[in-house]
């Protein structure tokens, strides 16, 4: 082991640079074991992560205290929803439709058409088919009945729209199969303009690799996912990250010039891993603030990406230093030119324009504040435009085109009084706002009765053309079982019971053997009972019942809303019971109380988040405080784009990108910053600018290029709104981002350095005289003999005696004891200037 040599800092920071030290051996001398356990996880993982479920569902994760989750649960509880579709048949005549309407109906496995004469069915040569199937929706025997449809209609232009099966979800996944093959390329590309050497490439898609695959394979702990977090995960865990295998392999190259492969990647992990972990502080901080959201796919979201970073982490600290002793002799041959240029007239820009940008920028990120302050959120994805669309989108937009939009309510009221709910559907029929009730009290069933008119025993046995007698003895069973004798005091002629009742109470007597009826009587009853069945399990349950309501109102708006709140005050008219309004519409406007609230949540924690990982990594109060400020301001000129160009966003966009954008990006802002204040001290303001944005721009370019346009893809590639909206989002706010950071950053700083400076809270630390001999390793800034008086920037490995000050870096004991002959050589060759 090697001997601990005195140092100039403070024995806390001594001990945890030589403990990084044992941390980085070990890992690069036991390679070979990390490199087993990878591939054990990663087949794990790829396997796992084909049992991720999925939820497709928004409003799944709504709070459970609000309305549309407890109706929801309520509705899944109390009623069967069987499968169905809408079909339409385009360029086709009214018989010809007709035929084709009688034939489905024929179908084993359909229960209902619904297809007339009216706007509603036929409209413009085109023909709207609502199928009803007998199973339910997860029945995968209604999937298949409607693919069989399909093949029978194959002849005809068909447009089909149905919430059964994962039509959207697949066609979502086949999109972003595209997106990350892409985003691939993009990386491809960008590390060969980057890059110095081309070998580090495969490196660094081997990383990258193994961290997504496991990303991917741990989703299996979380048992269920969003779809959100399912399609962008990768593709941003991609964007967001790689620049930490980036990070390390520079730090690798820089010790590699005066050290053998494997005592450069000791030292580069042992360093790289505070400097990575640092970095990825602010990103994870500003992925935090998603976990306070009340909309739940924003805590599943946070969950999936921080993981995912953290997983990257492991890969670039556990599984790249082995592989940088595989690939470091072909780094080594492969070197070539960067193509990245540096860029001295951006940093003469800026200092020339120090005393002008600042105020230009602060007026501009007021007006943008304003202006996104009355961004056009919505909470649907009715209103929103994609660049794309798929099958499913395409068939609903025609459907919607041709026969109008449905939007309908489902107003669940407390089971078993037809008469308050005969009452409830015709108040909201004198409502002006909506279109249609149905109900079990308003449906017709048989001869212009509807299923819940009572009838008397003499109604009843003339509607089924069944015998008198028979039809007293089935009411006074019914009475009986229904322990209505109270009913019965007036006579068996007053008696009534509900039609729907009195078929199911008559069909389960003749199953069970009590009345016998003649074969064609008993078809009759079979076929009246099996409409009556479905009808009843899809609108009545054992405690509630429910009523579509279809409005002349569109999903959202704040009509809408309102219209809503009115729904409960007249339903509150017949009912003292909790009343449960479900639909898009409901839906939406959950969604809309949630956003207020998490809205301010967001912005406030991932800025305190940042602020406090800042605060600490400058040691200024100010530092942090201008840091955010250009970020915040990058966030603010980013959402004022849609409310310019009048683009719908989902809400939900905002909260994601906002948290996304102050994490991510505000690495580079640190970058420049952290630079520019080693600099400031040591040349004029101009030179110490020109050097830090020659310095930062490879760095910028490499990592913003790849968040910005994966972003884009995703932007451009996907048909989904949310995922769309989030796309757009980060590739226009990481652009702004690097825009701001390079022409309004430096001025800020240039002209708030001595701000900085007099917030700083850093704490001296009192020089200490260095005396050692023999081999050493100096980095930093030392004042001192060396065998002659050296003042400067050192790098250098040393034979001999060292006294000095270390005013900046560290000096540490090399074991040469661990160093075979010829790399001592070569380690001593390679750095002849700094001999003794």
């Amino acid at each position: 082991m090697a001997e601990r040599s005195k140092v100039s800092k403070p024995m806390v920071q001594e001990e945890e640079s030589n403990f990084m030290i044992k941390v980085a051996t070990f890992v690069v001398d036991r390679r070979n074991l990390f490199f087993l356990i990878f591939g054990i996880v990663m087949i794990f993982c790829a396997i796992a992560s084909g049992m991720v479920k999925v939820e497709n569902s928004l409003p799944a994760y709504l709070p459970d205290s609000f309305e549309t989750s407890r109706g929801l649960d309520l509705m899944e509880e109390q009623y069967t929803t069987y499968g169905s579709a809408k079909i339409m048949v385009s360029n086709i005549v009214y018989k010809d439709a007709e035929v084709l309407s009688d034939k489905i109906a024929e179908r084993d496995d359909i229960t209902m058409v619904s297809f007339d004469e009216t706007a509603d069915h036929y409209n413009n040569f085109s023909a709207l088919f609502d199928i009803t199937f007998k199973y339910e929706d997860t029945d995968e025997r209604a999937l298949e009945g409607l693919a069989e449809i399909k093949e029978m209609l194959a002849d005809y232009d068909i447009f089909v729209s149905t919430s059964m099966g994962n039509q959207q979800a697949d066609a979502i996944a086949r999109e972003m199969q595209v997106v990350s093959a892409l985003v691939v390329v993009i990386v491809l590309a960008v590390l060969l303009i980057t890059s110095q050497t081309y070998a580090e490439i495969p490196v660094l898609l081997i990383t990258f690799g193994a961290a997504a695959v496991m990303s991917a394979g741990t989703n299996f702990i979380l048992g269920t996912i969003s779809f959100v977090s399912d399609s962008v995960t990768i593709v941003l865990q991609l964007a967001l990250s790689i620049d930490y295998a980036v990070i390390f392999c520079n730090r690798y190259k820089e010790e590699h010039e005066s050290l053998p492969i494997r005592e450069a990647d000791i030292i580069a992990l042992s360093k790289a891993i505070p400097e990575i972990s640092s970095s990825s502080l602010t990103t994870i901080g500003g992925l935090v603030a998603m976990m306070f959201m009340q909309f739940g796919i924003g805590r599943d979201m946070a969950i999936c990406l921080i993981k995912a970073i953290l997983l990257s982490l492991i890969s670039v600290f556990l599984l790249m230093p082995g592989l940088l002793i595989i690939f470091g002799p072909w780094m080594d041959k492969t070197k070539h030119k960067s193509f990245v240029p540096k860029i001295p007239f951006v940093g003469k820009l800026d200092y020339s324009t120090r005393f002008i940008v600042p105020p230009v920028f602060v007026a501009t990120i007021i007006i943008a504040f304003m202006i996104q302050n009355k961004c056009p959120f919505v909470y649907g994805y009715s209103d929103i435009e994609t660049p794309i669309k798929n099958e499913t989108q395409i068939a609903s937009e025609l459907i919607s085109e041709t026969f109008g939009d449905n939007n309908f309510v489902a107003v669940n009221i407390p089971a078993g009084n037809y008469e308050k709910e005969k009452r409830l559907i015709q108040s909201y029929l004198e409502c002006p706002e909506v279109k249609s009730v149905q109900g079990l009290a308003n449906i017709e069933a048989m001869d212009g009765y509807c299923l819940a008119d009572r009838l008397t025993v003499r109604e009843f046995s003339e509607l089924l053309e069944l015998d008198y007698e028979k039809a007293e003895l089935l009411y006074m069973a019914y009475a009986v079982n229904d322990k209505n004798y109270a009913k019965l005091v007036n006579g068996l002629s007053t008696y009534r019971v509900a039609l729907i009742d009195m078929v199911m109470f008559l069909h389960d007597e003749v199953e069970e053997g009590y009345v016998t009826l003649e074969d064609s009587m008993k078809e009759k009853l079979d076929d009246a009972y099996e409409q009556m069945n479905i009808a009843k399990k899809q609108l009545q349950g054992e405690d509630y019942s429910r009523i579509l309501v279809y409005l002349n109102l569109p999903e959202e708006g704040e009509e809408t809303f309102k219209f809503l709140d009115k729904m409960h005050t007249i339903a509150n008219r017949y009912y003292d019971g909790e009343i449960f309004v479900i639909g898009e519409s409901t839906s939406q406007y959950d969604l809309q109380k949630t956003f207020s609230r998490d809205n301010t949540v967001v912005t406030v924690i991932s800025i305190l988040a940042v602020l406090v990982v800042l605060l600490f990594t400058f040691k200024s109060a100010g530092m942090p405080v201008l840091l955010i400020l250009v970020i915040e301001g990058a966030i603010w000129i980013n959402f004022a784009f849609p409310t310019i160009q009048q683009d719908n966003i989902f809400f939900m966009t905002y909260l994601i990108v906002s948290s996304i954008q102050m994490g991510a990006n505000i690495d580079y802002a640190i970058v420049i910053s952290g630079r520019f204040m080693e600099l400031k001290d040591k040349m004029s303001h101009e030179d110490a600018i020109i050097e830090t944005m020659n310095f930062a721009f490879p760095t910028i370019i490499t990592s913003g290029s790849m968040l910005a346009l994966a972003g884009i893809s995703i932007g451009m590639l996907t048909s989904d709104g949310a995922i769309c909206g989030i796309g757009q989002c980060i590739g226009r706010g990481t652009i702004i981002s690097i825009i701001l950071v390079m022409f309004v950053l430096p001025q800020i700083l240039l002209i708030g350095a001595k701000i900085i400076d007099k917030t700083s809270f850093e704490v001296s630390v009192p020089l200490v005289m260095e005396r050692d001999r023999g081999l050493m390793r100096i980095d930093g800034t030392i004042e001192g003999q060396i065998n002659g008086t050296i003042i400067g920037e050192v790098h250098a490995v040393v034979r001999g005696d060292v006294r000095a000050f270390i005013q900046s870096g560290n000096a540490e004991r090399l074991d040469s004891t661990r160093l075979k002959a010829e790399d001592l050589d070569k380690l001593l060759n390679s750095n002849k200037k700094g001999e003794v």
